[in-house]
């Protein structure tokens, strides 16, 4: 047998010495993971109490004064929706407009069942009213959601509000979540979680603070770094990796929450021009407390936070996976990997967010480009400059949490201190 070469040996003895290294990379002691998992029950249990101090600081007053009705009064009307299923269809006259791509356009008079609510198993004849942008014909069998109003002296008139959709959400709903499930396993069930929370916090907890009067745009951003703590202890624990991109999660946001005040300073516009805000200040001069110009910015917050969040635990997950395969890697060189690696992201996370804005306001793009304006003129308008804000804004803040959350994550992951 041929003795082996010096440059054989030497490469032997390199690989040796790189198992030894490499062995270095030890997977958590069991104290390590029960440290850990206490962190975590412990996070989650000062998070719980969070939600529900906040809860109660919201709803209390209300309930104290009575205001957890179903139904609403307007004037000398009380206002109820509920659910009905058609029985009969005694008058019916529609004709089909072939310039609405053939939507049709009439009236309907409708007997129904009354499915819930105080007239519950009652019958009740309503009108339904229907056109092109409004409303749609129905058959006999269909759910709707009719409005019954009641006046003061007791007579009451019932009209159909909108084909009853949510049985058809639901089951999408449920369609989603198994999807997410089978393909995703443990961690798509715990990113479930995570998305049902933060829609909880959104619905119950956001909207009525800054229905409340609460500063708009500060209250946007405690509450979404609030839901990006919950969310990636729930997929990851109190482990440096979820912290890592924690950290970087709320450095972008806050980012574009600073570029997105900083550029509707400048550029003069704010939240009094967003499409949806006129009924909301109609409502303020009827005594609403909501801070209506701060609503652009914190529409920038939200719409950046899932993107941030994505970037910052891939970045995250990616060094931890590096630094496992080789520890000997300096901090210098585990933050080198994170920036290459947030490179290739930037991309098509850029593209992902520009589209999503635009694709949400795609009609009125047509139509403004269908009146044939000048670019000047397009570019100066409203609606153009609060996409470009919102768009780049959180574009920005996603762009700028790669080198924080590669900086934050190479600090942690070679910081001898913190726990694996």
């Amino acid at each position: 047998m041929k003795k082996a070469s010096k440059k054989q040996l030497k490469n032997g003895a390199g690989a040796q010495g790189g198992g030894i290294r490499n062995a270095g990379a030890q997977a958590p002691t069991l104290a390590d993971r029960i440290k850990s998992e206490k962190a975590t029950v412990v996070a989650l249990v000062l998070a719980a109490a969070v939600f529900v101090a906040a809860l109660f600081m919201i709803y209390s007053e209300d309930v104290m004064h009575g205001e957890e009705a179903m139904f609403s009064v307007y004037g000398d009307e009380v206002v109820e929706f509920e659910k009905a299923t058609v029985t009969d269809i005694p008058f019916e006259d529609m004709t089909q407009d072939e310039v609405a791509d053939g939507a049709y356009t009439g009236e309907q008079d409708l007997v129904v069942i009354i499915k819930s609510g105080q007239y519950k198993g009652d019958t009740m004849e309503v009108d339904n009213f229907f056109g092109p942008l409004s409303g749609v014909p129905v058959e006999v069998g269909d759910s709707v959601a009719i409005t019954i109003k009641t006046r003061a002296d007791g007579t009451r008139y019932a009209s159909v509000y909108e084909y009853n959709r949510i049985p058809l959400m639901a089951v999408f709903l449920v369609l989603f979540f198994l999807i997410v499930i089978l393909i995703g396993g443990r961690k798509g069930l715990q990113s479930l979680i995570g998305l049902v929370f933060t829609v909880v916090c959104l619905f119950l907890i956001l909207i009525p603070l800054l229905l409340k009067g609460a500063p708009t745009i500060p209250t946007t951003f405690l509450v979404c770094v609030y839901v990006a703590f919950v969310c990636f202890v729930i997929l990851g624990g109190v482990h440096r990796k979820a912290m890592s991109a924690f950290l970087g999660t709320v450095a972008g946001a806050f980012l574009a929450m600073v570029l997105g005040i900083a550029v509707q300073s400048i550029g003069k516009i704010n939240g009094l021009r967003l499409e949806d805000a006129e009924p909301l200040l109609e409502l303020k001069y009827s005594g609403l407390t909501v801070g209506i110009s701060g609503l652009l910015v914190a529409s920038i917050i939200i719409c950046a936070l899932g993107a941030v969040m994505d970037v910052a635990m891939s970045i995250s997950s990616a060094l931890e996976e590096v630094h496992a395969a080789n520890p000997s890697l300096t901090r210098k060189d585990l933050l080198r990997s994170g920036m290459n690696i947030g490179r290739d992201m930037v991309g098509t996370m850029t593209n992902t967010l520009i589209l999503a804005f635009l694709g949400s306001e795609f009609t009125l793009i047509i139509f403004l480009y269908a009146r044939g304006l000048t670019f000047y003129h397009l570019f100066s308008t409203a609606f153009v400059a609060l996409e470009t804000i919102s768009g780049l804004s959180s574009s920005l803040g996603m762009i700028l949490a790669i080198p924080l959350t590669a900086l934050i994550s190479s600090w942690l992951i070679t910081h001898k201190r913190v726990a694996r």
